[in-house]
């Protein structure tokens, strides 16, 4: 299934719902929707569900390590994740995101008013930017990460 994003807010909670195949192609409407929950005056948390999520590949990956390290870096907060797919949450926990969320592995019970974030159309050059810094933060969060998407991040780098 085609990756989809829901979002739900009430007096400064957030709630972020990845379902599907979520992608590359997701990232710039992430992005903006991260910029945009930060400015909001009333912030008090975000909460991101990958409990239907099939697949997420290492950039949405990285969107989210971005996320969790403004919520700390901004707001002192250190937000809830939540995954009951087993490889989703292994490969999270391989990669350090036990040290950036609260990981949780039950399923929560959600609001039935999430609205579907409207994709944003970027350019290919947004993309790739956008590819390259989700990598960076993923490369920052410890050795492992750094030797694994190190070619990556030169190899698009270097197609600029």
């Amino acid at each position: 299934m085609e990756g989809r994003i829901l979002v739900a807010h009430h007096d400064g909670v957030y709630l972020m719902k990845f379902t599907g195949d979520v992608r590359v192609t997701l990232c710039t409407t992430v992005d903006a929707f991260l910029d945009s929950m930060f400015r909001d005056a009333v912030f008090k948390s975000v909460i991101v569900d990958l409990s239907e999520a099939e697949c997420i590949d290492s950039t949405s990956l990285g969107i989210l390590a971005k996320l969790s390290i403004q919520a700390q870096s901004r707001f002192n907060y250190l937000p809830v994740l939540v995954s009951t797919n087993a490889d989703i949450t292994r490969v999270m926990r391989n990669m350090g995101f036990e040290d950036v969320f609260q990981i949780v592995e039950e399923k929560i019970e959600t609001a039935d008013q999430l609205g579907e974030l409207p994709k944003i159309d970027a350019s290919d050059e947004d993309v790739r930017l956008r590819v390259i810094e989700a990598h960076r933060i993923l490369m920052a969060m410890n050795e492992n990460n750094r030797a694994a998407f190190h070619d990556l991040v030169e190899t698009l780098e270097a197609a600029s």
